[in-house]
């Protein structure tokens, strides 16, 4: 995905409705504890899309570009920002557009390149599969690759989520209009096609989508808001429409490792990851369950504004302003017209 054009955007001084855009309205909520957990300082990361929170090593986020750069995945440590590993990937082909990023049971990254900016011109995509590495060092590793088409015919994607659960893989496809949930097959093989089909359509722009660690909730994000879903039998019963920080351009959504709290990610150079406790029915079940006060709070945290290993929470922010929502809406024009001037697009 490309930039959004945003400085243009906030140089214009224009007033639209919001509500046409699938997401946008109701994400003007009260303040939500959102703070800057940590900036990627690596040059080489300028168009983020995914984000994943390692299972094995504490405050360590996996990243990737989105295109033109090659079969590569970061680690970043939260606490720094810096990259500490470079993961290449080998036994795969030339990566074409990689936007999403997630880690199954069996501890393997899983790594989608789904991404068709024409609307659906590929006749299939790929997704690619590595054990996470039990040594952060740069280090070049054989992945599986799959082959990945849908019952309906090719669409553009940009979240690929792995249930935590059942280790099924699901797509949500990516349209002004609305998405949908595409369900991959219990068991998924190297040396067929594995055939995703649609079960769920959802209100929504999804650039990214993240399953809770426990897997009792599924998260959807947008540019300009998110959805929460209760997610029971493969079925998504949705809570919440929720706020999403104001981001340069919001591309990936992550839970942190303890379920407390969702890290919002954004493409560019110097690429802010912004950390937003989870309340109420929002928290996984096993949080809910613990009776363990939301992420961030001074009960949850020994009295500190940051659970450990999360990221710094460097500085706090506040909602939208309205200055922020006539750049939201800005956006949104820019998007209508792009999509005006798109050639040949597909339904979800």
């Amino acid at each position: 995905m490309r930039p959004l054009l945003a400085a243009a955007a906030a140089s214009a001084l224009v007033t639209v409705p919001l509500l046409g855009v699938p997401g946008i309205a109701g994400t003007a909520a009260a303040d939500d504890g959102e703070s800057l957990a940590f900036t990627m300082t690596d040059p080489r990361i300028t168009e983020s899309s995914g984000l994943a929170a390692s299972r094995l090593h504490k405050g360590v986020y996996w990243t990737h570009n989105d295109s033109d750069d090659g079969p590569y995945v970061y680690a970043v440590d939260s606490a720094t920002g810096k990259t500490v590993a470079t993961v290449t990937l080998r036994g795969i082909g030339r990566p074409r557009d990689v936007e999403a990023i997630s880690i199954g049971p069996d501890g393997d990254i899983y790594v989608g390149d789904i991404g068709d900016n024409l609307g659906g011109s590929w006749p299939y995509v790929w997704i690619y599969r590595f054990p996470e590495p039990k040594r952060l060092a740069d280090q070049t590793v054989r992945a599986t690759q799959y082959v990945v088409k849908y019952d309906a015919g090719p669409r553009n994607a940009e979240a690929m989520m792995v249930d935590p659960r059942t280790g099924r893989i699901w797509i949500a496809s990516k349209n002004e209009d609305g998405g949908a949930l595409y369900e991959g097959p219990a068991r998924m093989t190297p040396s067929g096609t594995n055939i995703f089909r649609r079960t769920t359509d959802i209100p929504l722009w999804i650039t990214d989508g993240a399953f809770s660690p426990d897997g009792s909730r599924l998260v959807l994000r947008g540019y300009f808001g998110a959805l929460m879903y209760r997610w029971a039998d493969g079925t998504p019963h949705r809570i919440d429409q929720m706020h999403v920080p104001l981001q340069r351009q919001g591309e990936s959504v992550t839970f942190t490792t303890d379920g407390r709290a969702l890290m919002y990610g954004s493409e560019g150079q110097d690429s802010e990851v912004y950390r937003v406790p989870l309340t109420g029915d929002d928290r996984p079940d096993d949080v809910r369950k613990a009776g363990a006060p939301p992420s961030g709070s001074s009960s949850a945290t020994g009295g500190g504004a940051q659970a450990p290993g999360d990221g710094g929470g460097q500085r706090s922010v506040g909602q939208f302003t309205v200055g922020a929502l006539t750049i939201a809406a800005l956006a949104a024009v820019v998007l209508a017209g792009r999509r005006l001037l798109r050639r040949g697009g597909r339904p979800s």
